[in-house]
């Protein structure tokens, strides 16, 4: 069974969209799993790299929703 309250890593998305935020929100999930995984020195650069590329794409409006 699933948890229907939307996770900050799964937003709550409705429309044509949705297929396409689903596939980003898995990808994501599974980036941040395999980050997880790795040794404790190396989590943080890699999270700061996940960090920087969200902020870049946040800020370069590559979000369709954010300007609907």
């Amino acid at each position: 069974m699933t948890d229907p309250v939307p996770s900050p890593a799964q937003p709550a998305v409705s429309g044509a969209d949705s297929g396409a935020d689903e596939g980003d929100a898995a990808a994501l999930l599974s980036r941040l799993r395999l980050i997880e995984d790795r040794p404790l020195e190396s989590r943080a650069a890699a999270f700061a790299q996940v960090h920087d590329e969200l902020q870049s794409r946040l800020d370069s409006g590559d979000n369709p929703r954010l300007h609907a």
